[in-house]
Order: structure tokens, then C-alpha cells, then sequence
């Protein structure tokens, strides 16, 4: 691939496109947003005037309900040889591709299944795809050369290729990632109204719980209305659990043996079929889960604290395979969780006591 077209410069496209620069390909920018496709070019991301002639790749990475009207003009106007989406959704584009009477020999659906709760040519990152499964929803009727161009993109922008069926795409993507968006939403909007003494006691869970509700909802909205059903159907069996630990959790307040056994016993069937499917979730690049041991560690919270902590643990020899940061309310420390290979704990442990830092048992 010697060129693209990247039309859509929020944080997909540029993300892309930067991607695309980054290794040597000449990306053109197109928005109906001039400023941001000014914006992501001045980024790096590639230039904002007009391709001279037909490019190798287009793609579209605007929103789901605009995927097929720009797909549209942009194979009447003939500006690529190939043509692929990155929208989150993919049954519904094809669908309207379709009835618009389209060729869908030179286009391809797919997803990079990466993003931030950040929108715009300014969150965007060269590095934002590496690692991440890729989805592509080639049918009978898709060029190989389509398809083979779409591959390219994935290995340039360091992704992992993933072939799937459109529709069952939708349906897992309803499950793995939208449901999850609006879980998190109906969680953190019990916060609004808190009042400010329960709201000071947030901890690490509660942030776990809801740091995508800090998405953009506008663009969840376009993404939602493009999948209702799917989503509607994962939060319908959602919503059975739910009001059955609603009524396991009224039984453990009875004064009755046997109506509080009950309520233990359908609380524990929840929190299990959450340990099983947690564990379901895959690990680092993709690979099996695997357990890892925390070594907590006491932190300031000061310039060149973390950058300290790391540089001695790399001096240990141990690899890092997680890490997360809990704030501690009110003071300027906070506690830092690395997450380690079992057998390199206690190595990890006596070094860091060795250079001076204080561990947590």
C-alpha cells in the first residue's frame, strides 16, 4: 500500500492515519470538519489537500449512520481501488450498502476493537491499534485484493486480524463492549445525586466500574442507535440476574432460616458465575488468562516517583506485566499494584525493600 484516504479525523481516523505515515504510506485527510482534518494533519497524520488520483485504500471512519452514504460517494466518485469502514457496527452498513444498490466487491467491513474515552484528532495515537484484535467481515463476493488490502492496514497499524461474520460481529461487540458502556453509565449516574459524604469515600472499584462512563455520549449515541437490538437482548438477560440478587439480597434480610439461605446461596451463584466468566477474559497479547501476584507498594505523589519505581524494578530483572495506581482520599500518596509473575514476587519484593521503598503486606 503507497497510498490512503482517511475520511473522518476523529480518533479512529487519525489514529489510523498516523499509523499509516508513521511507515512511509501517503495519507490524504478528508473531513466534512475542515478544522479537524487540518488538526490531525498538523499532527503528522498526513496532508489535508485532495489525493490527485485514485489511492490504494479508502478508509471511512466516521460514524456507524454515516458509514454507507460516505461509502457511497466515495465509490461513485471512484477515489480508491479498495474501500473499508472502521465503524464499530457492521451488519447495518452493509445492509444499507445494499439497498443503495452498491458494488460491495471493493469494500470491506471491519472493526479495531480499541479506543479511548477520549474523541478527536487530538486523542488520537500512532500506537492505539497495536496488540488489538481486528475485525474483518469479508463475504463470498469480497476481492481478494480488497481484502488483502485490508490485511496490510491491520499489519501497519499492528493489529490482529480476526475474521468474523458481520452479524455475529454486532452481537459480540453488544455483549464485550457496548453493554459494558451503558453498565458503567447507569452506574457512575447513581453518583449525581449522592450526597458528597458517600461520594469521598470512592475507591478503586468504584473507578474500575466507571471509567468509560466518561465517554463521550454523543458518540455512544450514534454507536447505541446502530445496534439497539443486540444490545437490548444482552441487557434483557442482564436485567433477569439483576432482579434476582434484588430478591436474594431482600431474602437475606428476613428473619426467616431458610428465606436467608436462599438469599446467600442465589448472592454466591452470582459472584461465581462472575468469577468463571471473568476468567474467560483473555490475558496479556491475547493469550490465556493467567494469574498474576500483586506487590504493593507505597508511593509519594511526586515528580519522578513511578519512573523511580519502574527503573528499580526493571534493575531487579522483573517484567511487569500490569500495574495499576489507588489514590489514597485527602493525602498526597497513593499505593501501586504490580502485577508480576508468581515465582518473580518475592524477588521483586526483597529488591524494592533493598532500594529504600515501602511495601504494603
Amino acid at each position: 500500500m503507497r497510498t490512503a484516504l482517511v475520511i473522518g479525523t476523529g480518533l479512529m481516523g487519525t489514529s489510523a492515519a498516523l499509523a499509516l505515515s508513521s511507515r512511509g504510506v501517503d495519507v490524504h485527510l478528508a473531513d466534512h470538519d475542515e478544522s479537524a482534518a487540518l488538526t490531525a494533519a498538523a499532527l503528522g497524520a498526513g496532508s489535508a489537500e485532495a489525493p490527485e488520483g485514485p489511492v490504494d485504500l479508502v478508509v471511512v471512519a466516521v460514524p456507524p449512520a454515516h458509514v454507507a452514504a460516505t461509502l457511497a460517494d466515495a465509490v461513485a466518485r471512484g477515489l480508491g481501488r479498495g474501500y473499508l469502514d472502521v465503524a464499530s457496527v457492521k451488519g447495518g452498513p452493509r445492509r444499507e450498502l445494499l439497498a443503495l444498490g452498491c458494488d460491495l466487491s471493493r469494500y470491506i467491513g471491519t472493526h479495531p476493537m480499541a479506543g479511548r474515552e477520549r474523541s478527536g484528532p487530538l486523542a488520537a495515537t500512532a500506537t492505539l491499534f497495536e496488540g488489538r484484535p481486528w475485525v474483518l467481515t469479508p463475504t463470498p463476493d469480497t476481492d481478494t485484493e480488497v481484502l488483502n488490502l485490508a490485511l496490510e492496514l491491520v499489519a501497519l497499524c499492528q493489529g490482529v486480524p480476526v475474521v468474523m461474520d458481520a452479524d455475529a460481529h454486532d452481537r459480540a461487540v453488544a455483549l464485550v463492549s457496548h453493554t459494558p458502556q451503558l453498565v458503567s453509565s447507569m452506574v457512575a449516574a447513581r453518583l449525581e445525586n449522592a450526597e458528597e459524604a458517600a461520594v469521598r469515600l470512592c475507591g478503586q472499584g468504584i473507578r474500575d466500574v466507571t471509567r468509560i462512563a466518561g465517554s463521550d455520549p454523543a458518540m455512544w449515541l450514534d454507536i447505541l442507535a446502530a445496534n439497539p437490538g443486540p444490545v437490548a437482548d444482552v441487557l434483557a438477560d442482564l436485567a433477569d440476574d439483576l432482579t434476582g440478587v434484588v430478591t436474594a439480597l431482600r431474602a437475606l434480610q428476613s428473619a426467616d432460616d431458610a428465606k436467608r439461605h436462599d438469599g446467600a446461596a442465589g448472592v454466591e451463584d452470582i459472584l461465581r458465575r462472575g468469577n468463571a466468566g471473568r476468567a474467560r477474559v483473555p490475558g496479556k497479547h491475547g493469550t490465556a488468562p493467567q494469574a498474576y501476584e500483586l506487590v504493593d507498594v507505597l508511593i509519594g505523589d511526586q515528580p519522578g516517583e513511578l519512573a523511580r519505581l519502574f527503573a528499580d524494578a526493571g534493575a531487579a530483572g522483573i517484567n511487569i506485566e500490569d500495574v495499576r495506581i489507588e489514590h489514597s482520599a485527602g493525602q498526597q500518596a497513593g499505593l501501586v499494584k504490580l502485577a508480576v509473575e508468581p515465582r518473580s514476587a518475592p524477588v521483586l519484593t526483597a529488591s524494592l525493600r533493598e532500594r529504600g521503598w515501602a511495601l504494603r503486606r
